[in-house]
């Protein structure tokens, strides 16, 4: 569908100094010679011959090696020297050095005269930075946009932003590989009869870069017309395949669609015995009516076996780590289809810069010889990141990442974050091919910090471990089963700063007291306080818990999605020894859709609930059955326009109810998003806008009530005939029981967005405006109570550097 065209390349002008001072200085002793008598013999030889060359050198060259630049040159030891062949040289090390990038590398040779008539012809390079590209055209792309075609390539065009990038620097390899991720689109959008006409890359010495010129012949769109399926083996049903088609009438025409139909039937037809089969994709096309109609043809494949697979090239990745992504191995039946797979799968390791497989005939005509090359990659990162966020303020991240640890394939990352309201540290092992299936186990430890004071008038430190293995059925859907042991530590701060339990601890010196030395309740609770039931889960809860994840992704992609849906089911029992009992579950779904080009729809529903069982909270209170730490806290992660933990149950019997967010057992909520191309920026600087409109509730608090402070057995405001709990006027009182604000009213807001995809990281800016939100109640003196807590601007954002 696509024709392979040579790139034309136009030579870099380069300023080349051709020094021959050295040579003509040597002609001139050898005439200085004749004149004093040198013998004749002596002097026709040097006048036939000329200087020899001794050897040729390179120097200055560190980013092209030195092998590859003497396979180009004609000048060779024991040759005469020819000034039109060191000229020719010059300029094929300026090609060379253009191919990889650096057009502006300057090349000087000079002749460096020894005894007995001959001479070194050195070549000094000063290579300069690489060269970035100054623009890239598009020829004939009259359906998809250039911007759009742009912003498939890896390679960009150089900016402002170039200081923190490097795609912008001309390689031809990355333009090959553009070239096929241009012409896959067009594929994957119908365009059957897309090609590639030509590229053109000229340097433009004066502007400092490259023009690349992409010429594109698109054609006309197509959608499929009629889908059948041909059997031509026996034992094979023709309408049982028709379930794993990816393909159906009235689609737009999808060559991965295709491919991914030709990939399940050809394994479900192997997996019933028929070693040899092999399905063959045919489309006719009807240019009037702009259709493709497909076929899948199953039929007897050539019987032939793989003798042997060679894995060459990798110098740190082990044999196996590339072996065991091969569905077949030496001995089984050969199928295009599995080693295509094979490929792919390699390529998206990540831990190589080429794969490339081919075959060669075996020691029989039945006998095939599978030759995977491979070309190792750094796979290592260390980076130090920072960023800020409304609701964590300043962060910084310091980590080490391995993705192909010690060449086995395995994933380790260790990480240090530093900030203002959260720090911590976590550790992250990753098995992909546990006891050598395809399962991902794995281990994460961790211990992180998290400073809630400015909403619940808490502290916690969360330390742990989790144990997860992940098993894939799909290309799309997996299940990954999940144990975690973990213990929080809740801590409530209480000096003159930060007192927020000074209504039960006085802070000597700051607390006011009544005349009885008990704290003044409307002074202690005036400078905020924690509630009751923060105060009844203070200190140490362990958790034991197992769970499962099960999760469909068919996103176009992971990083800046346009199409596809991605869910997310969790279940999580709370109660295998540790403190908490409970059962959970929780979902996320999002669906992607481009309305028109670069204009992104996303619709997102999101919802969990929480169920206690047991003596969840024995000696913490009455009244409930979960702990505090246990309940759900939502804020603009359901709806943005509030705070963190900014939504859901409140305790509105003490002065400080604003703050003193309970968690909620149950929520659920909805968004729709349009993303769009911010007008008159280049598009790879990565900004982007949004408009949104969120909707959502957190209710239904189920944790402890009523707490015995005294020890009497008399919960002081607490009606036990009607379940009531009272705020006590009484300034000497101590208040024994939660008044709760459990609202289900539905919060909703709208607003409007920035997003960066910069070089730095995801930077995003949220400006929204609450709709509806609880006002809150009037506790009697006109004074409201419990109200939800809103925040119109929103800022989070990270950078790597």
């Amino acid at each position: 569908m696509m024709s392979t065209t040579t790139p034309r390349r136009k030579k870099p002008a380069a300023t080349a100094v051709i020094a021959m001072s050295a040579l003509m200085a040597g002609l001139t002793a050898a005439e200085g010679a004749f004149a004093q008598g040198a013998p004749q013999s002596s002097r026709r030889a040097s006048v036939a011959q000329g200087p020899i060359i001794n050897r040729v050198a390179i120097e200055g060259n560190s980013k092209v090696e030195k092998a590859l630049i003497e396979g180009e040159l004609q000048a060779r030891a024991r040759t005469p020297v020819n000034q039109a062949t060191i000229d020719a040289d010059v300029q094929r090390i300026l090609s060379i050095y253009s191919r990889s990038g650096r057009g502006l590398a300057q090349v000087t040779p000079r002749i460096v005269d020894l005894p007995n008539g001959r001479v070194d012809v050195v070549y000094t390079i000063v290579e300069g930075d690489k060269t970035g590209v100054k623009e890239i055209r598009f020829v004939g792309n009259n359906q998809v946009s250039s911007g759009r075609l742009r912003g498939i390539m890896q390679t960009t065009e150089t900016n402002l932003l170039s200081f923190f990038k490097s795609t912008d620097v001309y390689d031809p390899d990355r333009i090959a590989n553009d070239l096929e991720l241009i012409r896959r689109y067009y594929l994957k959008n119908g365009y059957a009869d897309f090609r590639v006409v030509s590229t053109d890359v000229q340097f433009d010495a004066n502007a400092g870069g490259y023009v690349v010129t992409i010429s594109v012949e698109e054609g006309e769109q197509y959608r499929i017309g009629n889908v059948t399926v041909d059997s031509r083996i026996p034992t094979v049903d023709a309408e049982a395949l028709r379930s794993d088609l990816s393909t159906s009438t009235g689609q737009v025409y999808n060559a991965d669609a295709v491919q991914k139909s030709v990939q399940v039937m050809t394994t479900d037809v192997v997996r019933t015995g028929n070693a040899f089969a092999q399905v063959r994709p045919i489309g006719t096309r009807d240019p009037a009516s702009r259709t493709i109609n497909l076929g899948y043809v199953v039929e007897e494949g050539p019987r032939i076996y793989i003798e042997r697979i060679n894995v060459r090239g990798n110098t740190r990745t082990r044999d196996y780590v590339i072996r065991r992504e091969f569905d077949l191995g030496e001995g089984d039946a050969y199928n295009q289809v599995f080693v295509d797979r094979a490929e792919r799968r390699l390529n998206n390791l990540g831990y190589f810069k080429r794969v490339r497989i081919s075959n060669e005939p075996g020691s029989s005509a039945d006998r095939v010889v599978v030759n995977v090359d491979v070309e190792d990659q750094s796979t290592g990162a260390f980076s130090v990141s920072g960023g800020y966020s409304t609701s964590d303020g300043f962060i910084g991240e310091v980590s080490v990442t391995e993705s192909n640890f010690l060449g086995r394939g395995q994933f380790v990352r260790l990480a240090g974050q530093l900030g203002q309201r959260s720090n911590g540290v976590d550790f992250s092992f990753t098995e992909p091919y546990f006891l050598g299936y395809r399962m991902a186990a794995g281990i994460d430890l961790f211990s992180k910090f998290s400073d809630q004071t400015r909403y619940s008038r808490y502290e916690n430190r969360m330390t742990g471990g989790q144990l997860r293995l992940g098993l894939p059925f799909t290309e799309e859907f997996s299940i990954t089963a999940r144990y975690s042991l973990y213990q929080q530590q809740l801590d409530i701060p209480n000096d003159e700063k930060q007192p927020y339990n000074d209504c039960s601890i006085p802070i000597a010196g700051y607390t006011q007291l009544n005349a009885d030395g008990t704290p003044n309740r409307l002074f202690c609770e005036g400078n905020g306080e924690a509630s009751l039931a923060i105060k009844g889960s203070e200190g140490d809860t362990l958790t034991s818990l197992a769970g499962l994840t099960f999760n469909y992704n068919s996103l176009d992609s992971t990083r800046e999605p346009r199409s596809g849906f991605y869910g997310e089911v969790k279940t999580d029992v709370a109660g295998l020894g540790g403190d908490s009992r409970y059962f959970r579950a929780t979902g996320d779904a999002r669906y992607y859709y481009e309305i028109i080009e670069d204009v992104v729809g996303i619709a997102r529903v999101q919802g969990g609930h929480i169920q206690g069982f047991g003596e969840n909270n024995q000696g913490l209170g009455e009244g409930g059955t979960l702990r505090i730490v246990d309940q759900f806290f939502m804020g603009p992660s359901l709806v943005r326009g509030f705070a963190t933990n900014g939504i859901g149950p409140r305790d509105i019997s003490s002065l400080d109810s604003n703050a003193n967010a309970l968690g909620g057992t149950t929520y659920f909520g909805g968004s729709l998003e349009v993303q769009f191309p911010i007008f008159g920026l280049p598009r790879d600087l990565g900004l982007k806008g949004a408009v949104f409109a969120d909707a959502g509730t957190l209710f239904g608090y189920e944790g402890p009530t009523r707490f015995d402070v005294n020890g009497n057995s008399i919960i002081t405001g607490y009606n036990p005939l009607t379940g009531a709990c009272t705020r006590s006027v009484n300034q000497t009182t101590t208040q024994e029981c939660v008044d709760v604000l459990d609202s289900h009213k539905i919060r909703s807001s709208v607003g409007a967005s920035i997003l960066w995809t910069s070089p730095l990281g995801p930077i995003r800016f949220d400006y929204a405006i609450a709709l509806s939100k609880e006002e809150g109640v009037d506790r009697g003196d006109g004074v409201k109570v419990g109200a939800d807590r809103t925040q119109a601007f929103r800022f989070s954002g990270g950078t790597r550097f």
